[in-house]
């Protein structure tokens, strides 16, 4: 059964900050080798923010790389989905201070976390509410400042991270078939303990969190999961739009660590080489590290319009979700 679909990605823009931390820069804050980091996790750099860089700048300036990369007008925009878990405050939300910028008198604006699922999680809602007819033209957008919650001194979690942001426009499209052709998610939310950050309450489960506000995470239980669970929803996805591997163009997923995605494509049987990955020169950007992957597969030719793709989010919570899409944003 595919999924019901009357709407279309047509347009995309993202951006990382300057300032690039390095293997080698973290030789001089933990112990800790450029050999070593790449051979566990494949990454060699990160862009940071700088101190007076929130997540809402990064953002803006993903939305204005679309609008000025695809010549769209932004005034008719009817809803601002943004996926984040780092947002600059608690409230008003990331969606509200880029409805602030841009000026967009009738829109809604909406935050939403479900951390590094967050971006596929905010495409379905999108095709969801345009399929519907509730809406026509829905701004997704996904930003992070992970670098802002990271603890420096914690050398299994502070090389993993890195920030930026991606945005996408999705419009309704009556034209068959549609962008959207299948979806799958689920939630193992006994599995939060594994990977989290402290708030206003400082226990889960009976048992007390660590690092005051700062990423905590079991590492290998959460690689474990990762594999498990986006290699069975893989096969659910095929199952549902009934095709093959073979008609799957790219494969998508969180860039977490490029471990871990070689782990999965393996007993997935999925082709690295027909994956598209953004954690080698960024880190893991948490919900931003799919558009970024994305952009990086426009900018090295690889992704065309009209491919089929496999984008798969999954993360802390624990949650996931992966979608099979048609690319519809046009070549530039």
């Amino acid at each position: 059964m595919t999924l019901v679909s009357k709407s279309r990605i047509t347009a995309i823009g993202t951006y990382v900050p300057e300032k690039i931390l390095t293997n080698e820069d973290f030789e001089k804050m933990v112990e800790t080798s450029d050999e070593w980091i790449v051979q566990r996790t494949g990454i060699q750099k990160r862009h940071i923010t700088a101190d007076h860089e929130f997540t809402s700048h990064l953002c803006i300036k993903a939305v204005e790389k679309l609008r000025d990369t695809y010549n769209k007008t932004l005034d008719d925009v009817d809803l601002i989905l943004v996926a984040t878990t780092t947002p600059d405050y608690s409230f008003p939300s990331v969606a509200c201070r880029i409805q602030e910028h841009f000026g967009m008198a009738s829109t809604g604006a909406i935050d939403l976390n479900a951390t590094c699922a967050g971006f596929s999680y905010a495409l379905h809602l999108a095709n969801g509410l345009i399929t519907s007819g509730l809406h026509r033209k829905v701004l997704v957008v996904a930003g992070e400042t992970m670098s802002k919650i990271t603890d420096y001194s914690d050398r299994s979690t502070c090389i993993l991270f890195g920030d930026g942001a991606g945005a996408v426009l999705v419009e309704h499209d009556d034209t068959e078939p549609g962008g959207f052709e299948a979806v799958v998610m689920g939630t193992q939310g006994d599995g939060g303990i594994s990977v989290y950050r402290s708030g206003l309450s400082e226990t889960m489960n009976g048992q007390p969190l660590e690092g005051r506000g700062r990423i905590v995470q079991n590492g290998q239980e959460v690689f474990k999961w990762a594999v498990r669970t986006v290699t069975a929803g893989i096969e659910e996805l095929l199952e549902q739009a009934d095709l093959s591997r073979e008609e799957i163009d790219w494969f998508i997923p969180h860039s977490a660590n490029l471990r871990m995605i070689e782990s999965i494509c393996e007993k997935a049987n999925i082709p690295l080489g027909k994956t598209l990955q953004s954690v080698q020169l960024m880190g893991n950007t948490s919900s931003a590290s799919i558009p970024l992957a994305l952009q990086a597969g426009i900018d090295a030719g690889q992704l065309k319009t009209g491919d089929r793709l496999l984008l798969y989010g999954f993360g802390s919570g624990l949650t996931h979700a992966g979608l099979i899409v048609r690319w519809g944003v046009p070549a530039i």
